[in-house]
């Protein structure tokens, strides 16, 4: 039986692997910057919420956060299907590590920055958004774009919660077939089709942005 008449199936697959990682970028992103800012923060009250948060994001693997959020919820009242439980998990791990990305890109940014402004007369808060924030944001790119190769490998962990992504597909296929070598190396090419080039362009962004600081 030739594998590549289960590609299709596989494809299927990827497209469900695409949502969930735009999904859980463009959340998951957004989070994290208020986390990078709220761990930035001096009022303790924001300070150290956000901190225990992102530090428990980044500690606790990425497959346990599924399960709690798929399994461990609806105890408390809040059951949520695959699809919607793998998405807020994979949401929160990567708030919690582009939280860290994201602040490590702000504090990079030059103090005499905000002293230019100070002497141009611009109020902290204005300094911040216009000035500090956008080259923050832009040094904290490359890392960004390569927590989002990761974040679409990372998908393959939503198979554990029963989620038709790529690896569930592949599951299916190998035991119709029992050709588990072909079908997961086939999965694997899969995979790499997208994040080969993904990582080619995350370089090639990085060298841009590098010229652009001399």
């Amino acid at each position: 039986m030739d594998v590549l008449e289960f590609l299709p199936k596989l494809l299927d697959g990827l497209l469900v692997s695409l949502q969930l990682t735009v999904i859980s970028l463009v959340f998951g992103y957004v989070i994290g910057t208020l986390f990078a800012l709220g761990v930035s923060s001096r009022n303790p009250w924001l300070h150290w919420p956000c901190l225990v948060l992102v530090e428990i994001g980044r500690g606790i693997p990425a497959l346990v956060v599924l399960y709690m959020v798929y399994y461990g919820l609806p105890a408390f009242g809040l059951p949520f299907d695959n699809f919607t439980s793998a998405a807020a998990g994979l949401t929160f791990t990567v708030a919690a590590y582009s939280s860290e990305m994201i602040r490590a890109g702000i504090a990079s940014v030059p103090r005499g920055q905000r002293e230019a402004s100070a002497a141009l007369g611009l109020s902290p808060t204005t300094t911040f958004l216009r000035v500090v924030l956008p080259q923050g944001l832009r040094s904290s790119i490359p890392a960004l774009m390569g927590l989002a190769i990761m974040s679409f490998q990372g998908t393959s962990l939503a198979y554990s919660i029963s989620v038709n992504e790529l690896m569930s597909q592949a599951y299916q296929v190998s035991t119709t077939t029992f050709q588990y070598l072909a079908v997961y190396a086939l999965a694997g090419l899969v995979f790499a089709a997208i994040a080969v080039p993904a990582t080619w362009l995350s370089v090639g962004v990085e060298r841009r942005l590098s010229r652009g600081f001399r």
